[in-house]
């Protein structure tokens, strides 16, 4: 287990500095010269390579590839371009109000999914399981944007159940005053695909041999299912969540924006729109950092499911 999570790690190496060469160059050959976008139309030739001279434009492309790397390295990615505050800073205090959404979205989503997917293995081809696959097929036909107008309107406006939108400083008043209205909206959005999904790992296990002998030796269709077709099932479920869990901040971006909550998906949408590139860049070598942590975790995961799994 050791010789593979070292031979993981630093297999991570090459993986994050491609990633990071991609980045650099894509933003350098087709983000557009950003001393001309800080300095807009009005801005003189004198102003601009002012600019360049401030951002280290004016230096060498090797020379701001180490600059690039060293800011990776540190953690400090300087200061955004639009509000003149530290991208370190700026994420440590948008990151919160994201996960308080979207943890609670992620579990939920997993939780519902998982026994209700069981349940409609279990009765599959009944009436039962054909009215839940079509009722999911319709919850996935329909936009997000159209769930969250309707529960705005219903819950909020007309039930005043929820306000629609507000964020404070108090974690515990954001998780139960605001946080429940979205949480609510995407995780029964999400719980309709998510459910089918699981559904099919369940049916393709319960065709496996060792279903087949645990029935005949008397085993009941219930424990069946609970003790061997779930733990069998979990690995693909698993992988499905971890492919889920870096989308947990891509995600985000439609919520906050939807109901107005200072996340860090909002604020990337907002750098996005201002070519605020030291922001865009830092998201963009968190996000693939993340990726890779959360499938070596996955990885290692596999190995505690099943001990069969041979780790190579």
């Amino acid at each position: 287990m050791a010789a593979y999570l070292i031979r993981r790690l630093w297999q991570m190496i090459p993986t994050l500095l491609g990633v990071v060469l991609l980045v650099f160059f894509l933003f350098k050959w087709f983000g557009g010269d950003p001393a001309e976008i800080l300095g807009g139309l009005a801005a003189t030739e004198e102003q601009i390579q002012s600019i360049r001279e401030q951002l280290g434009l004016n230096k060498s492309t090797p020379e701001q590839l180490w600059i690039f790397i060293q800011q990776i390295v540190t953690f400090d990615w300087g200061k955004s371009w639009a509000t003149n505050e530290p991208v370190s800073q700026l994420f440590a205090s948008r990151m919160p109000a994201t996960l308080t959404v979207m943890v609670p979205i992620l579990l939920l989503e997993v939780l519902l999914a998982i026994p209700i997917a069981m349940g409609v293995a279990y009765v599959r081809g009944s009436l039962t399981d054909r009215a839940i696959m079509v009722v999911t097929t319709v919850a996935v036909s329909i936009s997000l944007l159209v769930y969250v107008i309707v529960f705005q309107y219903v819950f909020a406006f007309r039930l005043g159940w929820f306000p629609v939108q507000g964020w404070t400083d108090s974690f515990w008043t954001n998780l139960t005053t605001y946080a429940p209205l979205p949480v609510i909206v995407v995780s029964l959005v999400a719980l309709a695909p998510q459910t089918r999904l699981y559904r099919s790992f369940f049916l393709d296990e319960l065709g496996h041999d060792y279903v087949r002998t645990a029935r005949a030796k008397g085993l009941t269709e219930g424990k069946v299912l609970m003790k061997h077709v779930l733990r069998n099932a979990l690995i693909p479920i698993m992988t499905n969540v971890s492919v889920l869990l870096p989308g947990v901040f891509v995600g985000s971006f439609l919520i906050e924006v939807f109901f107005s909550i200072p996340g860090l998906g909002r604020e990337i949408l907002l750098a996005v729109n201002r070519s605020d590139y030291p922001v865009i860049q830092a998201f963009a070598i968190y996000l693939a950092a993340i990726t890779m942590v959360v499938n070596l975790i996955t990885d290692l995961l596999y190995k505690w499911v099943d001990p069969r799994v041979v780790l190579k």
